[in-house]
């Protein structure tokens, strides 16, 4: 049991911060303890001890979420056993695969959520549960806000699903099957037996999509305990991790160490470096660039591009051969940063109140092949690339690590889609003029013209030259992709068409230049002639004008920055806000 000292664990004559509700006899005093009571609490239980918020993203409406609720009993065993007082509150719950339009649009409403139950609640430390695409950056973004006390347990890899004698997984292998649906090669019935097949267990994506790829960052970060990330979520040791999680959160709360001691942009800069590294998803970008700039931290795309050099280690679906159980097997995060500990900062703190360099101490790869050395990369170049150009003057992503090397350096034509719908419904057209050359540029699928960016940028290559053996082609859109995505999909693009960006003026046949090594996106028209198309197109109409999703359209920033809301992000004038004046705030008892 952890040592609490003056029943608090802190020097004499210092305060939890859950005793300035629970500790006096006033009035506020009563009315904080009273409205406990129908829990069954002693007095003893809100005295003079730290209370750990567990912040539950679990939902029946989210497969990945849906084994949280015994991972919170776990973390609720460690808090008991150091001596703390656990209180479980949930919180917005997104769902990647159910959501419409999508969860993109709701991840910042999520973090709110977290944030807001956080601040205005008596807790000391609080234990974060996700587990899906958006869960997991959209707990970071609120505990980064509310900054108190903050340990990430995240729900872990499904099993590998299996199908006829080989292991799928979620994203790759689907997009695989279904392609062979859409050409005839696979019946109805054969794809209803893949999906029987594929999603055997509780947890969330079994290959390095966005969600192991943000719980790889939250390790990197420093946020969680070792193996945080890569533990399967039906593997026992899951839920001895939430445990000894809990522990650890009362004594984060006796430390009192924060977020933002842990989260700097050294720490920004690891978590870079091991997305790099493990050939993790583009949507990563996005999210650390919005946890951020919760923060105040200045990072920005070109701190990505400054890691173009690190080589991916990881032999990991969609970049790789491998699923995400074979990773926890070969060592995990731990063993990864191990392997590139030259290129880390290694004297940070973390969690574990231990520094990053002393968290991987001993850790190696124990399977070579999964895990590679350093210097005996995947590939030689990271997974990532950030290009730039007068089609993207403020930036777009590639995952070069799952496409073609061979189209790394490539220019042709465009075949431009104003909207999704236009894209799906002559993408099969056996009369499309297209090309193995052409470069696919669908528009509006950013954060306003989605609206939310949702993952449109995922863009099949057309049915005919599919059928031709085509597997990989250049295709260009201002939205995101699947973290389980293959091929060259350069997304992101900023500025969005809806506010004006280049990408809207991209009209069909105009020459488009690409050069991944080199970060380099050029449309090739005159600057004269872009800003004549741009000023002849007409205004963008909101999709919404009530509710959040007005609020989001009013608020939302480009993908360059993380796609939050712009009064969601730190600013230096801004009150404290961690013990709010509460309705009876003031009023007093006698003596």
């Amino acid at each position: 049991m952890t040592n609490l000292p003056n029943g608090n664990g802190r020097t004499p004559g210092s305060r939890l911060r859950s005793q300035r509700w629970f500790g006096g006899d006033d009035i506020n005093g009563f009315n904080h303890r009273a409205w406990l009571k129908p829990n069954g609490f002693s007095d003893e239980a809100l005295r003079d001890r730290p209370v750990i918020g567990i912040c539950n993203t679990w939902s029946e409406l989210v497969g990945c979420n849906i084994h949280l609720r015994g991972l919170a009993e776990a973390v609720k065993r460690g808090v008991l056993q150091a001596g703390g007082l656990p209180l479980e509150f949930p919180v917005l719950s997104l769902s990647e695969t159910l959501m419409k339009p999508n969860a993109m649009l709701y991840r910042n409403l999520a973090a709110m959520d977290v944030e807001s139950m956080i601040k205005s609640h008596p807790l000391d430390a609080v234990v974060l549960l996700s587990s899906c695409d958006k869960t997991t950056p959209a707990v970071l973004m609120g505990a980064a806000s509310a900054n108190i006390p903050t340990i990430l347990v995240t729900g872990g890899p499904q099993l590998a699903g299996h199908f006829r004698g080989a292991p799928v997984g979620s994203g790759t292998d689907f997009w695989h099957y279904s392609y062979e649906v859409r050409l005839g090669r696979m019946s109805i019935e054969e794809y209803r037996e893949f999906e029987e097949s594929l999603c055997r267990s509780v947890g969330h994506c079994m290959e390095m999509a966005t969600a192991m790829s943000m719980a790889v960052c939250g390790e990197a970060l420093g946020l969680t305990l070792p193996d945080g990330a890569s533990i399967p979520a039906v593997d026992s040791r899951r839920s001895v991790l939430a445990e000894r999680s809990g522990r650890r959160a009362v004594e984060l709360a006796v430390e009192g160490t924060r977020p933002s001691d842990i989260l700097t942009r050294e720490a920004f800069e690891n978590a870079i470096r091991v997305l790099m590294g493990v050939g993790g998803s583009t949507n990563a970008v996005v999210h650390l660039l919005a946890i951020a700039g919760r923060l105040g931290v200045d990072l920005s795309l070109a701190d990505f591009a400054a890691a173009s050099d690190i080589p991916v280690l990881a032999n990991l679906k969609p970049s790789g051969d491998h699923l995400l159980d074979s990773f926890f097997y070969a060592g995990g995060v731990p063993a990864l940063m191990a392997e590139m500990r030259e290129v880390l900062h290694l004297d940070l703190p973390t969690v574990t109140g231990k520094s990053v360099g002393e968290t991987i101490s001993g850790r190696s790869s124990d399977d070579t092949d999964v895990i590679r050395r350093i210097d005996d990369p995947v590939f030689p170049w990271s997974g990532i690339a950030v290009l730039r150009g007068s089609l993207a003057p403020d930036g777009a992503v590639v995952k070069r690590s799952a496409a073609s090397p061979a189209l790394f350096r490539h220019r042709g034509p465009a075949l431009a889609f104003e909207t999704v719908e236009d894209l799906a419904e002559q993408l099969d057209d056996p009369d499309l003029d297209v090309t193995p050359d052409s470069v696919i540029v669908l528009k509006n699928g950013g954060p306003v013209g989605g609206p939310g960016m949702p993952e449109w940028g995922h863009i099949p290559v057309p049915g005919k030259l599919r059928a031709a053996g085509v597997e990989d082609m250049v295709r260009v859109s201002d939205a995101r992709i699947s973290g389980g995505s293959h091929g060259l999909m350069i997304v992101h693009v900023a500025p969005e068409a809806a506010v004006g960006g280049p990408i809207g003026a991209v009209e069909t046949g105009d020459m488009i230049d690409v050069d991944v090594h080199a970060g380099r996106l050029e449309l090739e028209v005159e600057a004269r002639e872009i800003e004549r198309r741009l000023d002849a197109r007409p205004p963008h109409e909101p999709a919404y004008r009530r509710g959040w999703e007005a609020l989001y359209l009013q608020h939302v920033l480009q993908a360059d920055t993380g796609c939050d809301l712009d009064i969601l992000r730190a600013r230096d004038d801004e009150p404290p806000t961690d013990h709010p004046r509460g309705l009876l705030e003031g009023w007093v008892l006698g003596d």
